[in-house]
C-alpha cells in the first residue's frame, strides 16, 4: 500500500458543494409509508451524498422526523406527495419507478444498472412493505439478498443501497 494516497479533509472539502443543488429529477428515493422518523433523516443525508431527491407523504410527524434526523448544514431536496397519484404521475412522466421488495420477479442489487433515466425508488412500510395498489405502479423490483434471520434491511440501509447503485458509486 506505498502507493496508496490518503485524501486529506482540504481534498475533500475542495470536491464538494458548497450549496446544495436544486432538483435534479434524476433520482428521488420515495419512502412513502414510513413507520420510523429517524430512518428519514438518515435516508436524507444518502439523498445529499448521492445528489438525489426524497419524495414523502404528507403526515403530522414527518416535518418533525426530518428535521430531527437531518444533520445537513444546508437545505436538502424533499418532494411532499400523495404516494399513489404521485407514482401515476412519475409513470406519465416517464420516469422509471423501482421498488424495494421481495418478489418472485426481482432483480438481485448486484444486477441492478444504474440509472439512465429519471428513477424513482420506492420503499414501504418496513413491517408490511409495499402496498398491493402501488405494486401495479412499479416498473421493476429489487431485491437485496440477505442470509441471516430477518427479513428485510430498515428503510435507510435499504434506500442507501439502492440509491448508490442507481447513482452508479458501486
Amino acid at each position: 500500500m506505498s502507493g496508496v494516497r490518503v485524501r486529506t479533509r482540504k481534498d475533500l472539502r475542495s470536491v464538494r458543494r458548497r450549496r446544495p443543488p436544486r432538483c435534479l429529477g434524476h433520482l428521488t428515493v420515495a419512502p412513502l409509508w414510513p413507520m420510523h422518523g429517524v430512518n428519514l433523516g438518515t435516508l436524507l443525508r444518502t439523498c445529499d451524498a448521492v445528489g438525489a431527491c426524497m419524495a414523502v407523504p404528507r403526515l403530522p410527524w414527518v416535518p418533525a422526523a426530518l428535521d430531527k434526523g437531518n444533520t445537513l448544514r444546508a437545505g436538502a431536496c424533499v418532494h411532499w406527495v400523495r404516494p399513489l397519484r404521485w407514482l401515476e404521475e412519475r409513470r406519465a412522466a416517464g420516469e422509471r419507478v423501482v421498488g424495494v421488495e421481495l418478489a418472485e420477479e426481482a432483480v438481485r442489487l448486484a444486477d441492478l444498472p444504474m440509472a439512465r433515466q429519471p428513477t424513482v425508488v420506492v420503499l414501504g412500510h418496513e413491517a408490511s412493505g409495499i402496498p398491493a395498489e402501488a405494486l401495479d405502479l412499479l416498473d421493476a423490483v429489487v431485491e437485496i439478498p440477505m442470509i441471516g434471520t430477518g427479513a428485510s434491511l430498515n428503510v435507510a440501509v435499504a434506500g442507501s443501497l439502492v440509491l448508490y447503485k442507481l447513482a452508479g458509486f458501486v
